[in-house]
């Protein structure tokens, strides 16, 4: 098994291989009281393989899965894996129409669901035509290969797909990014470096069709440890389930982590390790974290499209709470200006990374593809974020926003994570987002929607006064909206964008002019 690890390039269903002949009776999966052992999972995933190529699929196609975390779900990306296809991941919560249109674009050849999504598009309005043949996972049994089938034996390449994952399409059509096996098996193999192993324990409490589950994921399951699935998270049922089965390692988003801490349960919670990702951590959170609970958080700051990607172990660190950590080793990070120059250390750039970890590029969009990649003087390719940051000294890398979201008020700039920061001081503030919205006096002018703390009561109006009287002239909020809660996507990042738009619907007399005071 070190030996497969220690390789320059590898496998995940190599390693679940691995593991069924040296460990075939350890659990590799448990779902809702069922359990998959290394042997049965790897039996299943040779079954699923022997169907799609009984079924046509060729190596380097693709077939798409949509559906929740099921034992089913992952004997499916697996066998296509063996199979040496592609796996489009499509989030069951998209249209009907949107799953067709992403189903069209990966080429997929067939596409598996779950009841609950299958149901969704049978009960479509929009034409079926568009949507390849389907399996239902409930009724997989009856699709598989015979048990004891082999599949044709497929060594992918590096460069191969390994996954599609289309982004959320927020800010337009989504679009699917490409990930090769060569940036898998790094995630796999920085896997030793976070404590998996043969006995760790990992809930998986994101939906797997999210890269921020995956990075997880696969190096729980690669490394021979044993992953619970959950189908959808419950503070106090993640609880329950981390105390029954002693679990050690599970990567959270903040929203998560946010909610836990609001359970007294969570001082006993048995994890050794939890890693945190995809939306901001702000740096009161994690120091309540460290203060009720003795493991390691590890936040990472990196995108789905991969590139560079920065670690922050907050317990060793408690005076860089407000970074994401510094770039792991391997990793090169760079700041460019709007020219795409670099910019000098503690000057405000848009991120760019460099890893092994990065993705072949978004599929049929060679435009956009382009569009996310810089070369630096050498030549060297690296990734766009369309963050906004800057290094300090010792190359901790902090966060000021977007770039599609800076707000440029009166021609200054205005990063909403500052003013973001200053309203989370307020006793009353539960969650706060900033946003620009049109104004007819300075171009853009900054609006908060905050979501209050349960049982707390303050007036919009005595927030805004608070939060101005300790802001600079330049980034004074024009209003502050309550709302019961932040729209946020599958795997909990706000949808700034959803925001911004009711804003302007609900304010379509005029835009605001805002209350900025400029010297």
């Amino acid at each position: 098994m070190t030996a497969l690890l220690d390789a320059p390039f590898g496998t995940l269903p190599a390693l679940v291989r691995a593991q069924a002949r040296d460990r075939p009776d350890q659990a590799a999966l448990l779902e809702d009281g069922r359990t998959l052992s290394y042997r049965a999972l790897d039996a299943l995933a040779d079954r699923a393989a022997a169907g799609l190529q009984r079924d046509g699929v060729l190596p380097r196609e693709v077939v798409a899965l949509c559906a929740g975390n099921s034992l089913e779900q992952i004997a499916v990306f697996l066998g296509a894996l063996r199979a040496g296809a592609a796996v489009a991941l499509l989030a069951p919560g998209a249209t009907p129409v949107s799953l067709a249109a992403m189903a069209a674009d990966a080429g997929a050849r067939l596409l598996f669901v779950d009841r609950v999504a299958g149901e969704a598009l049978a009960g479509a309005d929009s034409p079926k035509a568009g949507l390849p043949p389907r399996i239902v996972l409930e009724e997989l049994d009856g699709w598989l290969a015979p048990e004891g089938a082999a599949p044709a034996p497929v060594e992918p390449g590096p460069e191969w797909a390994f996954n599609l994952i289309y982004s959320s399409g927020t800010t337009g059509a989504p679009k699917g990014i490409v990930q090769p096996h060569a940036m898998r098996w790094a995630h796999i193999r920085r896997g030793a470096l976070l404590g998996y192993g043969p006995d760790a324990v990992t809930l998986a409490a994101l939906p797997l069709y999210a890269n921020t589950a995956l990075v997880s994921f696969l190096p729980a399951l690669g490394m021979g440890g044993t992953v619970v699935l959950l189908r959808k998270f419950d503070a106090a049922g993640f609880l329950a389930l981390a105390e029954r089965h002693r679990a050690t390692h599970a990567m959270l988003v903040p929203v998560q982590i946010q909610r836990l801490l609001a359970l007294p349960g969570f001082d006993r919670l048995p994890l050794r390790w939890i890693t945190c990702t995809s939306a901001p951590f702000p740096a009161a959170l994690k120091a309540e974290v460290l203060r009720r609970w003795p493991g390691r958080l590890i936040e990472f700051y990196g995108m789905t499209e991969g590139g560079a990607s920065c670690m922050l172990e907050a317990r060793d660190h408690p005076d860089k709470l407000h970074t994401v950590g510094r770039p792991q080793p391997g990793h090169q990070i760079r700041l460019i200006d709007e020219a795409g120059r670099e910019v000098p250390q503690g000057e405000v750039g848009e991120v760019c990374g460099r890893s092994p970890m990065m993705m072949t590029g978004y599929h049929n969009l060679p435009e956009q593809t382009a569009a996310a990649e810089w070369f630096d003087p050498q030549g060297l390719r690296f990734i766009r974020t369309g963050d906004l940051g800057w290094l300090d000294a010792e190359g901790f890398l902090s966060l000021v926003g977007r770039k599609k979201d800076l707000i440029i008020s009166g021609g200054q700039n205005v990063y909403p994570s500052d003013l973001e920061e200053v309203l989370r001081g307020h006793p009353a503030v539960a969650e706060v987002a900033v946003v620009g919205v049109p104004s007819a006096q300075w171009g853009e002018t900054p609006v908060a929607f905050v979501a209050l703390a349960p049982g707390a009561a303050a007036a919009p109006e005595d927030l805004r006064a608070w939060a101005n009287a300790r802001l600079g002239k330049t980034q004074r909020l024009s209003a502050v909206e309550l709302i019961a809660g932040l729209p946020r996507g599958a795997i909990g990042k706000v949808l700034k964008r959803e925001l911004r738009e009711s804003w302007i619907r609900s304010h379509q007399a005029g835009p605001a002019a805002g209350p900025q005071v400029f010297p």
